[in-house]
């Protein structure tokens, strides 16, 4: 159901919206995590490893894919807002027409160089056969993740976060159903977690799909109006760009930080795997509020109701603080727990994990500032700054890991993260400030 978000109450249109949101992305993170639990607790911690260290490279192109969604969304919340309904219609067309393209040819480019990407990353031999076996069935399955994420990215641009969850949450469930039946029962290892996954991808998209086309008639198109308008194309591609490059960079510096983990041994190896499925639960619901927030601030810009944005603005970034409160309390106290859902019977990969996760129940805080001002620039059209910050942010982090990692193990690439969030914080907030004063 469409939401116009340019009036009515301000704090209950992000609450509606986020709260979705998050869940949604909450459900999305149970894909890849699910199959760390299950290849952890049925397959063995080499597996789990291999998995792992897939599991940075397998973001990169799938964030990629997602960003050029997110960056066409601000564009499409934007017409809405307007009320320029052809005009939306004709971006959703031309999104999907250029971003189908677009995905064919990363699998194509992605299933050759499997194996020296992961040469590059410095991952150990013993882990190349699984990590290969696990990422070709993983990239194969892209297009149901672009198909998933444009029609998904098309309905929240109109306010409606609810439906995407709605799907998710079903694929969700066979993701684990399936996880258990192939991994447990028929043995498959990380070949049956890999096409788990693609299956549960594919439910997504068909229901997404069939939702928008039955039930939306603001997006039902004739085949006339599926088109490839180039003039939109343009700024598609300058707008998405910009987006894809910046969650490309989040993922390559994850990558390069992988490559300062990768020679401390498999049982590092494995603890970061499993940190790394906690950090993504964490990070998912400040970058929902950000997106709560690109979403209302566009909306309203594309109706030059310029009196709701700020007021929009300040209520997100309380949010955004008030959810890390709540992380922090359940993200140190229940470290060993946590840490024991990927791990059993290794109490070395547990401890690791534990005094890593205890210090970045505290470190949390600084993406849920620069999440909320990324929100606000992306809102207001300013990509280019997002994907600045988001580069100064991991440049920091991949010197510190480099330098830390040989140090502190584990806990050093902690310190990295804080690290790289302090740059992105100095480097974004005078930005921040004279915008705010640009338009008071």
């Amino acid at each position: 159901m469409a939401t116009d978000m340019t009036k009515g109450n301000i704090s209950k249109h992000l609450i509606s919206f986020a709260i979705p949101l998050v869940l949604g992305n909450l459900f999305q993170l149970t894909y890849n995590a699910a199959d760390s639990i299950f290849v952890g607790r049925f397959v063995g911690t080499k597996a789990l490893a291999a998995v792992g260290t897939a599991n940075p490279i397998m973001n990169i192109v799938m964030f990629l894919i997602i960003g050029i969604c997110m960056g066409a969304s601000v564009l499409m919340s934007e017409y809405f807002g307007s009320g320029n309904i052809k005009k939306l219609k004709r971006e959703v067309s031309t999104t999907m027409i250029g971003g189908f393209i677009f995905t064919i040819i990363i699998i194509c480019f992605c299933v050759v160089f499997t194996k020296p990407i992961l040469h590059l990353i410095r991952t150990p031999e013993e882990l190349i056969p699984d990590a290969t076996k696990y990422l070709r069935i993983i990239f194969f399955g892209l297009i149901f993740t672009f198909l998933y994420n444009v029609f998904a990215a098309t309905l929240r641009a109109v306010g409606d976060s609810k439906t995407p969850l709605k799907f998710l949450m079903i694929s969700a469930v066979l993701n684990v159903v399936m996880d258990i039946l192939f991994l447990k029962g028929f043995k498959m290892g990380v070949e049956g977690a890999a096409i788990a996954t693609v299956t549960a991808e594919m439910f997504s998209s068909v229901f997404c799909i069939a939702y928008v086309y039955f039930k939306v008639p603001m997006l039902r198109f004739s085949r006339k109006e599926i088109v490839l308008d180039r003039a939109l194309l343009r700024t598609t591609i300058n707008y998405s760009s910009v987006t894809a490059m910046q969650q490309t960079c989040l993922y390559v510096g994850k990558v390069l930080v992988q490559g300062a983990v990768n020679p401390l041994g498999v049982q590092a190896i494995a603890t970061f795997n499993a940190v790394n499925r906690v950090d993504d639960f964490a990070f998912m619901p400040q970058q929902s509020i950000a997106q709560a927030m690109t979403t209302f601030l566009a909306q309203n810009r594309g109706a030059e109701k310029k009196e709701r944005m700020k007021p929009g603005l300040w209520a997100g970034l309380k949010l955004e603080s008030l959810y890390w409160v709540i992380l922090l309390i359940v993200v140190y106290f229940s470290s060993t727990s946590l840490m024991k859902l990927f791990v059993q019977g290794n109490s070395e990969v547990v401890g690791l994990g534990v005094s890593y996760l205890q210090m970045m129940a505290f470190f949390y805080l600084l993406p849920s500032w620069t999440n909320g001002m990324q929100g606000y620039f992306r809102g207001m059209g300013d990509l280019k700054m997002t994907l600045m910050s988001t580069f100064m942010q991991i440049v920091g982090r991949v010197i510190a890991s480099y330098i830390l990692a040989p140090r502190l193990g584990v806990s050093g690439i902690a310190v990295s993260c804080f690290i790289g969030w302090i740059v992105m914080l100095t480097y974004e907030v005078p930005f921040f400030v004279r915008d705010l004063k640009k338009n008071k």
